[in-house]
């Protein structure tokens, strides 16, 4: 049974030089997972939303085609009148909450929906059970970390128990454990009681291996349907196992670390892995002493201790709510805490915001907070005049990023990943000696990781010192060389990256699992070192 069908449908906007969608067509069964694929602003979202009816309603772009859902004509019915049929969970969950608490939330949606309140009520411990978030009920949700807001943002849409649900960077923000944990809850659901799941990705490593079918969006209007091993093989978007793929020469990319393992067996490849470099650097750039940050009787930070030397990259891992954006945010001296912070000879909590950003910049996981101009362009060149760089600087670092967009775009216009970029841009254009980033890939597709990595060794080779707080195993694999491991507010491992990687099967990256037990954490150490 077709429960979501394109019909030669077409989308553009007035500023557009050509249709984000272009006579698309494909359907989708019931109870199967669709994973959507494509690089940063090639349309996914808007795809995404023409399937609830957020578009056309309310993007003002222009729709030709049908869009069939369930059988309802997305064109003639609004969001509100497919509510019971499809639920969204979007990028950003924060702006979708219009509750306090976790449980409210929750409730919320059902109570539009009219569902009787005993029903209702068992729907609710059923979902916090699901998500594994029973524990943060009664949590005001803007007390909670970014992965645990998107765990209640999907339980909410859950609870209503929709037929289709759409979910736009589900785990963009969650820690590995969390995303499997959320997947498989997710994975039960189509298996069991038949629910059709449309997701869109830049992580593939952590979906791929569960999707019944893909949809690739080249950027060109064009969308490529099928299963996903032959989409992958022919698509720009290259996952870890699709760059193993590459690099063995094989015609077939694996979808699971099972499937490439097997495949490694049977061909009996051997990797010989690269001698670990000693750990190198400058003289500190940072020191702290038992910082600690508390938020009433809630300890964040619990007494931690770290330097960062000149010219490293260090990555900085843990679950959410670890305690890692706390960490981040004391050390660039925004949040009050006690302990004793160093920055060449100078405290950032005793400078003005201005200095405090040229000794410590930090790159928050809601980058767009620091957005507020009404242009790209005006963005750029005010981040050029308050940083005291030449003109053009920050626009370079955006392309450099791989956006392109024209100067004259709203930034709230751009996509998840674009906005991330340009906050980015605006941030490393001050040139700290210390630059700290939360959760820098959300939203970002492989090519613009690859670039991120690449202005990242830029800025260590150039004498900065780089923290990174990431649930991006794959991306911290290939850019750094220490590793920090962060629990319940403390440091509890600090190593080297392979060390610390390697050791983990939860945090180790899809090259460690298949060559496991060689010391191997991306495609390119497996291309160095293939036998």
């Amino acid at each position: 049974m077709t429960v979501i069908e394109f019909d030669r449908v077409s989308i553009s906007y007035p500023a557009a030089e050509r249709p984000v969608l272009d006579t698309v067509s494909f359907a989708l069964p019931e109870g199967d997972l669709c994973l959507v694929i494509g690089r940063t602003g090639s349309g996914k979202s808007t795809l995404l939303g023409a399937i609830n009816g957020l578009v056309p309603h309310f993007t003002g772009g222009t729709l030709a085609g049908r869009v069939s859902v369930g059988g309802l004509d997305t064109a003639s019915h609004r969001p509100r009148d497919l509510a019971d049929l499809v639920g969204y969970v979007g990028q950003d969950p924060l702006r979708g909450f219009v509750t306090d608490t976790v449980e409210d939330e929750i409730a919320y949606g059902m109570e539009q929906l009219g569902v009787a309140p005993q029903a209702m009520r068992k729907r609710v411990e059923e979902t916090l059970d699901l998500m594994g978030i029973a524990d943060l009920r009664r949590r005001p949700l803007i007390e909670l970390s970014g992965g645990q807001q998107q765990r209640v943002a999907i339980a909410a849409v859950l609870a209503a128990q929709p037929r289709v649900l759409v979910l736009d960077e589900p785990t963009s923000a969650l820690d590995p454990t969390a995303a499997q944990d959320v997947l498989a809850a997710i994975g039960t659901l189509v298996h069991d009681v038949g629910l059709t799941v449309v997701l869109a990705e830049h992580r593939l490593e952590r979906v791929m291996q569960a999707a019944d079918s893909m949809l690739w969006l080249p950027g060109d209007g064009r969308v490529v349907h099928g299963p996903p091993g032959d989409v992958l093989a022919g698509a720009d978007v290259t996952p870890p196992l699709a760059q193993l793929a590459r690099v063995a020469g094989w015609d077939e990319v694996p979808l699971s670390v099972r499937s490439a393992r097997r495949r490694v067996q049977a061909e009996r490849l051997t990797v010989t892995p690269a001698p670990v470099p000693a750990a190198s650097g400058g003289p500190p750039a940072l020191t702290a002493r038992r910082i600690e940050v508390r938020y009433g009787d809630l300890v964040a930070v619990a007494g931690v201790d770290l330097e960062l030397a000149a010219g490293t990259v260090t990555s900085l891992l843990g679950r959410n709510g670890a305690g890692k954006s706390s960490l981040l945010w004391a050390l660039q001296g925004a949040l009050s805490c006690a302990g004793e912070l160093d920055v060449q000879g100078r405290d950032p909590r005793r400078l003005s915001a201005a200095e405090a950003r040229r000794a410590v910049t930090l790159v928050p996981q809601t980058a767009a907070d620091l957005l507020y101009l009404p242009s790209v362009g005006a963005e750029c060149a005010q981040a050029d005049a308050e940083s005291d760089a030449e003109p053009g600087t920050t626009a370079g670092l955006l392309r450099d990023l791989g956006v392109r967009v024209p100067d004259d775009r709203d930034p709230r216009d751009l996509s998840e990943g674009q906005r991330l970029a340009l906050v980015l841009a605006v941030q490393l254009a001050a040139r700290p000696p210390v630059v700290l980033l939360d959760e820098p890939t959300r939203g970002l597709d492989y090519a613009a990781k690859a670039e991120l990595r690449a202005i990242v060794a830029g800025l260590a080779a150039s004498g900065k010192a780089v923290l990174i707080s990431t649930h991006d195993v794959e991306f911290a694999a290939g850019v750094s060389r220490r590793t920090l491991l962060m629990a319940d507010g403390e440091l509890i491992a600090d190593g080297s990256t392979v060390e610390i990687l390697t050791s983990s099967p939860a945090y180790a990256p899809q090259m460690a699992k298949v060559f496991a037990p060689a010391a191997v954490l991306t495609p390119d150490d497996v291309g160095r070192g293939l036998a």
